[in-house]
């Protein structure tokens, strides 16, 4: 009987320290405070945020009847100006709104050359094998030409000199798209979707490389991923993703 109740007892002090030990998870465990966390992180890192639509299913979170880019593109039209760095300002968001993706706004301290996975994939490996410094790399899932690769670069725009800024159109639709095809430059008047943040189909954005590499010049990183453009058109056919937003102002 004694020797029964031991095993009984013991048996419930396992099942109570079980209990005890999901109920101790460390903060770094909780999705919530992570997702903040790497949030704040890229905001630190001087890259400005601002909120953004998140999938409802298959849908998106906005009201427009049949988005093109569900859960892909800012909350507001005034996504530019709205975009911060402020570290309470960026918390009160994560927390107000903890299903909201983010998206930060290139052009300012940071742009962004964005090409399809399988390119990206290829890119990496090469930039890596030959001693390249690479920043920050990003995968945002999806299906067919909806899987990119976001490589994070300094920006070559100067802000103290307006003249000086090109308008991201020009590197989303350049008349050279057929030789670098599937090749977007992000820089002034356009924005990515920053990790960790949720897609339609159980896709998300993640990082592969994270904030803690420095951003490198984009000119260093770009004659690697247009040859590897140039080598995917050969093989597929490509169709440029659609913008959630008009660039142009």
């Amino acid at each position: 009987m004694g020797s029964e109740s031991g095993r009984v007892t013991r048996g419930a002090q396992s099942r109570i320290s079980q209990w005890l030990l999901r109920r101790r998870k460390p903060a770094d465990e909780d999705p919530g405070r992570e997702r903040e966390a790497l949030l704040l992180s890229v905001a630190a890192a001087g890259l400005p945020l601002a909120p953004a639509a998140h999938p409802t299913g298959y849908r998106c979170s906005c009201d427009r009847i049949g988005c093109p880019t569900p859960a892909r593109h800012p909350l507001s039209f005034a996504w530019q100006t709205q975009s911060t760095t402020d570290r309470a300002q960026v918390e009160r968001w994560v927390r107000n709104q903890p299903q909201a993706n983010f998206v930060t706004a290139t052009g300012m301290v940071h742009d962004v050359l964005d090409v399809p996975l399988e390119v990206g994939t290829d890119a990496l490996t090469r930039l890596l094998e030959a001693g390249i410094e690479v920043g920050p790399v990003a995968e945002s899932g999806g299906t067919g030409d909806q899987a990119r690769m976001l490589f994070f670069t300094a920006t070559r725009g100067t802000p103290e000199d307006e003249d000086e800024w090109w308008p991201c159109e020009l590197d989303c639709h350049p008349e050279t798209m057929d030789e670098h095809p599937g090749l977007r430059w992000h820089c002034r008047g356009s924005y990515v979707l920053v990790p960790p943040a949720a897609l339609p189909g159980d896709h998300a954005v993640t990082w592969i490389r994270g904030m803690e590499h420095p951003l490198p010049d984009p000119l260093t990183l770009l004659e690697t991923l247009t040859d590897a453009c140039a080598q995917y058109a050969g093989t597929t056919d490509h169709t440029p993703a659609a913008v959630a937003w008009p660039l142009g102002r």
